[in-house]
């Protein structure tokens, strides 16, 4: 991956407005690593030289984040997509806050980004499924604020962030009255990998997006409960949540976009425990936790 550009075109030089931000992430593949250098370019300008709102600041971070996952999509390694940013940092360490650039790529921003603040939803489209970000008016009842459900068989799941607390939950509803007494979540472990595991031909399957147990991190839920009506998946009565430590997000927000996560529940059978899994796209997840910051 190389970008030669000119000096002028490292300065938000295309459009980075919230329109760019709306269309689906594979219109955006071929501008994804310009974006990306651009976007990390200013979001670490504005850490040092405090350019924007925190509204706008959390928007353009959001922008990042998306870019990121565009860029990985369109085939750069991890590698790749680190160096890019440590060059993006490196170019906005070494401007100063007055610079005439600076300012009017930041003037740029402002206009681009102008009406984001006043969205309340925004839906960041996957390779096989979609997260839905909702910043609610109101939070009287808890709402899901970043969400992806899941069929597995005839069982259903909400999984995500929810309540004002933005805990990582998971809603499951099984049939005939089925309760699981435990959940997990099992995410690769970026740590002791350098990139996904993906099989050839996987297409939608999200079972084959995962990687093998020994190069995975595990986290159990901390708390089990009845789930809020207002939680779970539509049209059923009765459901389970599960709440998830906050590291569980972090480690999901550090995926590649195009893996998936298994979230197992362990339920009671006769002699034997049973297993059920299901799996989730990591596709835009932190886009969307940025959004809701």
């Amino acid at each position: 991956m190389t970008h030669q550009k000119g000096r002028g075109a490292r300065w938000i030089g295309v459009s980075i407005g919230l329109v760019a931000m709306a269309v689906p992430t594979a219109l955006l593949a071929a501008n994804a690593a310009d974006q990306l250098y651009e976007r990390t370019l200013m979001t670490a300008a504005d850490g040092r030289c405090r350019l924007f709102s925190s509204d706008l600041a959390a928007a353009l971070d959001a922008s990042r984040a998306q870019a990121r996952g565009a860029t990985l999509r369109a085939g750069a390694s991890q590698d790749q997509v680190i160096a890019l940013e440590q060059r993006a940092r490196s170019k906005a360490a070494n401007v100063a806050c007055n610079a005439k650039d600076l300012t009017t790529a930041a003037a740029r921003v402002r206009t681009g980004f102008e009406g984001y603040s006043k969205l309340l939803v925004m839906v960041y489209p996957g390779d096989v499924a979609s997260w839905r970000a909702d910043r609610p008016v109101s939070a009287l009842i808890p709402v899901w604020r970043l969400s992806q459900p899941a069929n597995f068989g005839g069982d259903r799941m909400i999984f995500g962030l929810a309540g004002s607390s933005k805990a990582l939950m998971a809603v499951s509803t099984f049939p005939n009255g089925q309760r699981p007494y435990a959940a997990r979540i099992i995410v690769r472990d970026t740590r002791r990998t350098s990139g996904p595991y993906i099989a050839n031909g996987a297409g939608r399957n999200l079972a084959a997006k995962v990687p093998p147990r020994n190069a995975s991190l595990v986290f159990n839920a901390e708390g089990r409960d009845e789930a809020p009506p207002s939680l779970l998946p539509k049209d059923a009565k009765t459901g389970l949540a599960f709440r998830f430590p906050t590291a569980a997000a972090d480690a999901i927000a550090q995926l590649d976009p195009r893996e998936a996560v298994t979230v197992e529940f362990t339920l009671p059978g006769s002699g034997l425990e049973q297993t059920r899994k299901a799996y989730i796209e990591v596709g835009d997840f932190a886009a969307g936790r940025a959004f809701l910051r």
